[in-house]
């Protein structure tokens, strides 16, 4: 799960996934040091304070409201949604077919680190260098959060429907290899994330199924998206080749792609999902939460894109276009992104977004600050509410077989 709905305050009172250590499934090794989340609504600095410990050096990276986080559902109700004696619209032979796809593990023996990882990170010094220890810290936490959704979805569904089942735990499989690929590149940094620590001591985000479907679908897809365009662009300009990660993203993107794939398969399975004013009114809203989260995420993290030789905006309005043209064939109804002012309101909310982060870093009392912020947040709001409210584009569900290939670099 490659990009995170952040937009969405966290629900504390639901438990957390049943994972006593989630970290077995993770392939990694030890560190000097270990990385930890703290809550905040600070934004992240560029730097943390560190404290020494008998076992390390133990480092907190503040969360902010863009911070990828961890969720759980009504696991209840998705037994009920997969029941084949309650559901007759489920397409067992279409789930059979992409449980063999799965199995398949086309990317078994893709993620095999060599010397160039460690002579890359060492030649990285300065801001670049913290900025790719950023990429990886955040790129893990987003892989690790799809890793315990599915794996707790694969061990709920076990007896309702297998096969369901199954491929949810072999995706849970992908985003652990991710996660645990991702963790071995902070290792060259002299840095891991402690994913068991997260595991405990995040809060977790509660969605219904429906909108665990429309968020996680969304979020494979863009990750799709982001992947292979950094790809395409290194293979063509070697020259910002500045880490040997990012020549894994053309068959990593794949597992992102095969992920959406099966959600698009899932809604297809839940037509009420789909086919009412409700569905296109929570397929606006999801679309709009995953591109803003990511357009102002980006638009902070600038130097990074620049150090491999992309302009931020322009690589976001690319993903964020090519993910809107290949949700239209799912969801009923998207976002006019490519409407020239759907792009100007996102650039009015990066600038409102930078100075409400400003105000959260001056040293004001806290009440001065809110204060400050109130004008801001209104006019964000504002912002996203008249995106929202832009005419959409009706698009609506097709069949899986006919687009299925076309999503397939």
């Amino acid at each position: 799960m490659a990009t995170e709905m952040a937009l969405v305050k966290p629900i504390s009172k639901f438990a957390s996934p049943r994972l006593t250590n989630p970290t077995k499934y993770l392939s990694g090794q030890r560190f000097s040091t270990v990385i930890r989340m703290s809550a905040t609504s600070s934004p992240p600095p560029p730097t943390t304070a560190t404290s020494k410990s008998k076992k390390g050096t133990k480092k907190e990276i503040q969360e902010s409201l863009l911070t990828p986080r961890f969720y759980t559902t009504d696991f209840e109700e998705m037994e009920q949604l997969f029941n084949t004696e309650i559901n007759k619209n489920l397409n067992e032979e279409e789930f059979i077919a992409l449980l063999q796809e799965f199995k398949t593990d086309y990317n078994q023996t893709h993620f095999v680190r060599n010397k160039e990882f460690k002579e890359a990170a060492d030649k990285l010094q300065g801001p670049l260098r913290q900025i790719f220890v950023e990429f990886l810290e955040r790129s893990c936490t987003a892989e690790f959060s799809g890793f315990l959704l599915y794996k707790e979805l694969g061990r709920r569904l076990k007896k309702t429907n297998p096969v369901v089942a199954e491929i949810f735990s072999l995706m849970s499989r992908d985003e652990a290899r991710h996660a645990g690929f991702l963790n071995k590149g902070l290792s060259d940094f002299n840095l891991a994330l402690d994913l068991g620590f997260l595991t405990k001591a995040r809060k977790y985000t509660f969605f219904k199924p429906k909108f665990i479907f429309y968020a996680t679908y969304l979020s494979e897809k863009i990750g799709y998206w982001r992947y292979i365009t950094i790809y395409r662009h290194l293979k063509q300009n070697p020259e910002f080749q500045c880490y040997p990660i990012f020549k894994y993203f053309e068959n990593w993107c794949q597992d992102e792609n095969r992920h959406g794939d099966f959600f698009s398969a899932l809604m297809k399975a839940q037509p009420q999902f789909l086919n009412d004013w409700q569905a296109k009114l929570w397929s606006r809203f999801f679309c709009l939460s995953v591109y803003v989260t990511m357009y102002l995420n980006d638009c902070q993290r600038t130097n990074f894109y620049e150090g491999i030789g992309l302009n931020t905006k322009e690589f976001d309005m690319h993903v964020i276009i090519e993910t809107n043209r290949t949700t239209a064939r799912i969801f009923p109804a998207v976002l006019d992104v490519e409407n020239p002012e759907f792009k100007r309101k996102l650039d009015r909310m990066v600038v409102i977004y930078e100075k409400l982060l400003a105000v959260g870093q001056t040293d004001d009392p806290s009440f001065v600050k809110n204060l400050k912020k109130i004008p801001l947040v209104a006019g964000l709001a504002s912002e996203i509410l008249a995106a929202y409210l832009m005419p959409p584009v009706e698009s609506g569900s097709v069949d899986f077989a006919e687009f299925e290939p076309n999503l397939v670099y």
